[in-house]
């Protein structure tokens, strides 16, 4: 059992709040956990939770089912998201919630120049956090054992050459304490998992912490020892699955997919994957990492050595550097599929990371679109349109995190209206979906707010869902609430209900939240299922979209920059907080005189160029009936002044010019 303390609560009333429990059997711990104070309560006492709930200090009471009362989905519903190595100058990688985190290394530190290397190479294919062995336990007192303290300093210099916090494992409670300076995480390695000694230090010294299952161990054992360590003093754990013995001998282990969605719903914790340790051969890693992704992982950690032939340990299970990169490319298309975002982190513009790159000179065009948001000023929100569980507010979270505050409007208008006026540093706008088409409201929007611009895009996928009141059935709706988009990328689902009436809303979370406020029973929406668990309502049906490939595309809109000169745009001088990543894909809006070949004239100097069009379409220019503006993303190539010329002749071919913005498209 559980009992939340108030914020503030005398020193009297925490007191009387232990004897009350003490007399009647209960064995306690006091701890802080998230925000908020708590009293862990264990033993076979007994209490009446409405008594326990009244006494003056107390916040909630929350009784668990489960042994693991501070692992468990019932004391903390909502994900936790743990973050490594944050500082006073660097927010630090974030494991857990839309994201998807890669933490990737050599199995041990063997020299400083093979962890330097191998930093260098999986932070330019994308890895977030560096790992490694300093101290290797090992089966044979003979196996390589790894260098020691001498190893993590030199794997701690990596990581901050390489901007990547490092986590490392842990092997006793006397080398947690002379570590605890040199890392960022440490990992309880299988082995140690039940060294219930080594996880009351480590929880003690209150860093995150790495948890691997133990190679024999139940799901209950791997969320008991978790909550060793979160009772211990620690807040921030993640779970790793790497494998179970089984009988079978084809694999170095058998990778338990099940325990990914089993672990998430019984708790909150993180949960990476180990694909490595689980299958032990080279050529079986990236399906199973692919695998754990589909399966609901919120991450991996990989092995990773430039020359895994030479490795002194686990050479046959670690990946190449090619290899590990092709992996990085897979899971950046599957992350839009499993509703999640692969997490990238700014560079370091010095040390051997910037030295590798710079060789190759890919590393400001390896910056993914998330990299760019992730140092939006934390002070003003970010604008949407909707409710909460909108699915802008989905692509919102997505981009800027979980963290980040935000700003509700009534309408898209709203959203620019608040980005141009300062109340918000950024806005999130939809603006095309691959089954129902542009959302032209927002087309034309840009054309009455010139000082906003494009600065970012993200693709988010659409999973509709119909949703009611909790004594609702499909049998009992006569009217559906949604966006007119929900109605149109719903539509094979909506012709099987002919006598439904449809009512459209401004967003699909705002029919949802309508349902809600009215308590309707005949009344269905059609939005995601975040909007369902927002309001408090039952998914009556998901999945209703006519194609499950259905895509939505956001844009992230901001204030221009400088004297609004398109080229300060072109040349990627957005505002200095969504970062540095050059920008490959512009968005234009023109009229051409009414002559034959006016629009062709156009197109040729794009095709000239060698320029990518990537969509062109038509609208019809208000107050000048048969007239029609034309709405073109194109890519920008990366000789210099090429894109600038193009943009010169185009001006010079057509009425009416206004550049949307230049920004860099989410690979």
């Amino acid at each position: 059992m559980i009992v939340v303390l108030s914020k503030g609560i005398s020193s009297h009333d925490k007191e009387m709040i232990r004897i009350y429990l003490r007399d009647r059997g209960f064995k306690l711990r006091e701890q802080s956990f998230g925000e908020d104070a708590i009293f862990g309560a264990t033993g076979k006492g007994v209490v009446d939770l409405r008594e326990l709930g009244l006494l003056p200090g107390v916040e909630r009471v929350a009784a668990t089912s489960k042994p693991y009362e501070l692992a468990s989905r019932e004391t903390r519903a909502e994900d936790t998201i743990v973050t490594v190595g944050a500082s006073a100058s660097q927010p630090g990688v974030k494991i857990g919630g839309s994201r998807i985190t890669v933490i990737a290394g050599p199995c041990a530190v063997e020299s400083k120049e093979q962890i330097m290397e191998t930093a260098a190479q999986v932070r330019e294919s994308g890895a977030v956090m560096l790992r490694g062995g300093a101290y290797k336990p090992r089966t044979s007192p003979y196996a390589f054992q790894g260098l020691g303290m001498q190893g993590l300093e030199f794997m701690k210099a990596a990581g901050e050459a390489c901007g990547m916090p490092i986590v490392t494992e842990v092997v006793s409670p006397e080398l947690a304490v002379q570590m605890n300076d040199l890392t960022d995480m440490f990992q309880i390695g299988a082995r140690n998992m039940q060294n219930f000694e080594l996880l009351k230090k480590v929880g003690s010294l209150k860093k995150p912490v790495l948890l691997k299952r133990g190679p024999s161990a139940t799901i209950e054992e791997w969320l008991m020892a978790a909550e060793y360590l979160l009772a211990s003093g620690t807040r921030d754990v993640v779970l790793c699955e790497r494998g179970i013995r089984t009988f079978e001998t084809y694999t170095r282990n058998t990778l338990d997919i099940s325990a990914i969605p089993v672990v998430k719903g019984l708790s909150h914790l993180p949960v990476l994957v180990d694909p490595s340790h689980a299958v032990g051969i080279r050529a079986k890693v990236s399906p199973a990492a692919l695998a754990a992704i589909a399966a609901g992982a919120d991450g991996l950690t990989v092995e990773v050595h430039p020359r895994p032939d030479e490795a002194l340990s686990d050479g046959p299970q670690s990946l190449y550097p090619e290899q590990f990169e092709k992996l990085m490319r897979d899971i950046e298309a599957l992350a839009p599929v499993v509703g999640k975002e692969l997490l990238r982190t700014p560079k370091p513009h010095h040390g051997a990371a910037a030295g590798h790159s710079a060789d190759k000179g890919r590393a400001e065009n390896a910056i993914a679109f998330s990299a760019q948001l992730s140092e939006v000023p934390t002070e003003l929100p970010i604008a949407y349109c909707g409710e909460s569980g909108a699915y802008a507010e989905q692509a919102l979270m997505r981009a800027f995190g979980e963290e980040a505050p935000r700003l509700q409007t009534p309408s898209f208008s709203g959203i620019f209206d608040a980005v141009l006026d300062g109340s918000a540093s950024a806005g999130v706008v939809p603006v095309e979906n691959s089954l129902a088409g542009s959302v032209h409201e927002n087309y034309d929007l840009f054309l009455r707010y010139p000082d906003v611009a494009i600065v970012g895009e993200l693709k988010l996928r659409i999973v509709h869902c119909l949703i009611g009141d909790e004594k609702a059935s499909l049998d009992s709706i006569t009217i559906v609430r949604s966006h007119p988009q929900g109605f149109a990328q719903c539509k094979e689902f909506l012709n099987k209900h002919p006598g439904w009436v449809l009512e459209p809303a401004t967003t699909t979370a705002t029919a949802v939240a309508s349902i809600a406020r009215e308590g309707a029973v005949k009344v269905a929406a059609i939005a995601g299922e975040a909007a369902a668990r927002a309001h408090g309502l039952k998914v009556l049906r998901d999945g209703i979209e006519t194609n499950p490939l259905n895509y939505t595309r956001f844009v992230i809109i901001a204030r221009r920059v400088g004297d609004r000169k398109e080229s300060s745009l072109r040349q990627g001088k957005v505002p200095p907080s969504l970062g540095s990543g050059k920008p490959n894909k512009a968005s234009l809006v023109f009229s051409v005189s009414d002559e034959p070949g006016s629009l062709f004239a156009c197109l040729k100097i794009l095709s000239e160029k060698g320029i990518n069009l990537s969509k062109l379409e038509s609208r019809p220019i208000q107050g000048q009936p048969w007239e029609y503006l034309f709405y073109v993303d194109v890519s920008i190539p990366d000789a210099e002044g090429v894109f600038d010329s193009a943009i010169a002749e185009l001006k010079s071919k057509t009425r009416d010019f206004h550049f949307l913005g230049a920004y860099r498209a989410m690979l």
